[in-house]
């Protein structure tokens, strides 16, 4: 069974319902399970501020039931030998080396992602 990894601006665009019916629909499917975030996400998506409370507030419980995923010595080995292979911010290195060292597919729409040798990466954008 595939896993998933969501990032920040999947997240957010779920949330504000900017996704086709059927990457809603996928998305609704991946949060079912329990949903899987980076730390780097988690910092995030809890970071984010809206003048509406409730819309914090979901998020604030979206994060409390997701699983979160914390730095290990392999995942900053990971990102470390991806920021010296290519251009890409930390938290972008730290986000995908999570995704490729417990072998999930990332869920994003940044250009960031592509062409990292291994990365399954999902864009919801094209669903």
């Amino acid at each position: 069974m595939e896993k998933y990894l969501i990032d920040n601006n999947t997240i957010s665009s779920f949330f504000s319902a900017l996704l086709s019916e059927t990457a809603m629909a996928f998305i609704a499917s991946v949060i079912d399970e329990t949903p899987i975030l980076s730390v780097i996400t988690e910092i995030e998506a809890l970071s984010w501020i809206s003048h509406d409370k409730t819309k914090e507030q979901t998020i604030k419980e979206f994060v409390a039931d997701a699983t979160i995923l914390a730095l290990s010595p392999e995942i900053v080995a990971e990102c470390v030998r991806l920021r010296r292979s290519r251009k890409i911010k930390t938290p972008d290195a730290i986000i995908a080396a999570t995704a490729l060292v417990h072998d999930l597919t990332l869920i994003s729409n940044d250009k960031g992602f592509e062409n990292i040798p291994r990365l399954k990466l999902i864009d919801p954008f094209t669903l």
